[in-house]
């Protein structure tokens, strides 16, 4: 496996600047928590509003940034008869005029948003919640440039520094959290004074824009004009929205989900969408510090592979794609489902936080770590479709996947009313996700003839026993050790670091006896130089 070394060093300046990321990312969640309350009315408005740009966003365009943009701009580059950097001016352009335009209707149309979402706020939530809403908007025009620019970068092969960029975002709105509280706020929604919601509401896009912009200095250093072009023709636009039209169907179906989602936890009691939301972002830190890294190092080499007919070696990329996020991935799930409830105490058990809300959030982390490990394989093999320049099988698989969801969820809402639906809200992701990555693979393996099936099985099942080994003794450690310092932040940080420390070294021991060469790969890349 000549490539995997280089794989892993090329990687692990992206894993460097992705932890980071997550790391302040997480800061500033528990910094929001804090300040807002996890469990209050004041935080649910904050969050309802808050994902509201990314959603928008995602809608009318992140799905397609993902699936077109970075083969579109690497076969671009290969073609010596376009201008690339006349190109993606072009495209940039596109986006801050389709993007702008999108921005104003949806400051407009801010109630209606928020009441398609929200439907259980009460009064006061939902006005302040529209207030939020119509602040938060510019980010989806500030989300959109960074990730053409991103885009842009990534295709020219650098790909650390736009990973850097959320740092900024995060501190900016760190320190706003922080100022709220040197003001004197709580997480009591009837004391908000209109400078505290104007300090929320600037802060929160202010982060955005910082983000923008330090992707905006990082082109220009690498002899990127940034200019805005008023005829945006000559990239093929009709070709864009050929191949995009069936990407949004598929991020369409995605915020279907959520869409559903979010409007059964509004309606589950106080604080339900805020413990969901906080539950899915950190289930998503391993998924993005791992999966998204090495998804963003292979896709180009992937699109690369695809234009030359080189389906070996876009089954090769894959394979080693899946294997190297396993070893990581795999013992991570484990110790979610082990030491969820634990984990959110040390984490959100702070300040006008309810340690009842936070304990829940760690219950729902705890299913969602069954849903991590196929999560990641279902969206690392759906990059291959994209690679390949197939966004047709993509979106009829996320229709699919969205499909099942819905109908659990919907399910499960008349089952399990009440608080703990946030819990059987993630049980359903994860059954989806599952039946998503099976059929993904057989669809895929029909498309390019195989996927390295055996091996991966095979590396997998050694990934899961060493897991289980690991987990089966943080599991015994956390209950003997529950029994006896308790389940407050004391208690919980005590077990949470033994059972970990315990499980992590079993797992190292049971990976070397089993022979999984992915992780002596993983250990020797983290021993070696960082290279830029």
């Amino acid at each position: 496996m000549p490539d995997q070394p280089r794989l892993m060093r090329t990687g692990r300046a992206m894993a460097i600047a992705t932890s980071v990321s997550r790391a302040t990312g997480f800061v500033r969640t528990l910094a929001l928590v804090a300040a807002l309350g996890l469990g209050t009315k004041l935080l649910d408005a904050y969050t309802a509003a808050n994902v509201t740009p990314n959603t928008v966003y995602e809608l009318v365009f992140g799905g397609a940034l993902a699936g077109v943009l970075v083969p579109l701009l690497v076969r671009t580059a290969a073609d010596r008869d376009i201008d690339d950097d006349l190109f993606a001016q072009r495209l940039l352009s596109l986006v801050v005029y389709g993007l702008g335009a999108v921005v104003i209707v949806t400051i407009v149309a801010a109630p209606f948003v928020v009441d398609l979402y929200v439907p259980g706020f009460s009064p006061d939530q939902r006005h302040l919640a529209v207030v939020f809403t119509r602040y938060f908007m510019p980010q989806i025009l500030f989300y959109g440039v960074s990730a053409t620019l991103a885009a842009i970068l990534n295709a020219r092969s650098r790909f650390v520094s736009p990973m850097w960029a959320p740092v900024a975002n995060n501190l900016v709105v760190i320190a706003t959290a922080s100022v709220f509280l040197l003001i004197g706020g709580t997480g009591k929604l009837e004391s908000l004074t209109g400078v505290q919601v104007l300090l929320l509401s600037i802060g929160t896009s202010a982060g955005v824009a910082a983000q923008m912009t330090v992707l905006v200095v990082v082109s220009r250093r690498t002899g990127f004009r940034l200019r805005l072009r008023a005829d945006p023709r000559g990239i093929g636009v009709r070709r864009i929205v050929a191949l995009a039209g069936w990407t949004i169907a598929s991020v369409a179906a995605a915020q279907a989900v959520f869409l559903v989602i979010t409007r059964i936890a509004s309606q589950a009691g106080p604080g339900a969408v805020a413990v969901h939301s906080n539950a899915y972002t950190l289930f998503q830190l391993p998924y993005a510090v791992i999966a998204v890294t090495v998804i963003t190092a292979v896709l180009p080499r992937m699109s690369r592979a695809a234009a030359d007919r080189d389906l070996a070696r876009v089954t090769a990329d894959l394979s080693r794609s899946l294997r190297l996020t396993g070893v990581v991935l795999v013992p991570v799930a484990a110790a979610l489902i082990v030491l969820g409830p634990q984990l959110t105490t040390v984490l959100f058990a702070h300040g006008n936080a309810s340690p009842a809300a936070a304990r829940l959030t760690g219950s729902v982390l705890a299913v969602h770590g069954l849903a991590l490990v196929p999560f990641a394989g279902y969206q690392i093999m759906v990059r291959v479709f994209y690679a390949l320049g197939d966004t047709r099988t993509p979106a009829l698989l996320s229709v699919g996947v969205s499909a099942v969801t819905v109908a659990a969820c919907l399910t499960a809402a008349r089952l399990a009313p009440g608080p703990n639906v946030v819990i059987a809200l993630a049980a359903c992701s994860a059954v989806a996700y599952t039946a998503g990555m099976l059929l993904t693979a057989q669809m895929l393996r029909r498309r390019i003839g195989r996927v390295d099936g055996h091996r991966l099985l095979g590396t997998h099942t050694r990934m899961l026993a060493a897991a289980i080994v690991a987990g089966l003794a943080a599991a015994v450690v956390n209950r003997v050790l529950g029994a006896r310092l308790g389940t407050d932040w004391t208690g919980s940080l005590v077990t949470l670091c033994t059972a970990a420390a315990i499980g992590a070294a079993l797992y190292a021991l049971a990976a070397r006896v089993l022979r999984i060469t992915e992780f002596g790969a993983l250990t020797a890349a983290l021993r070696g130089p960082v290279r830029p």
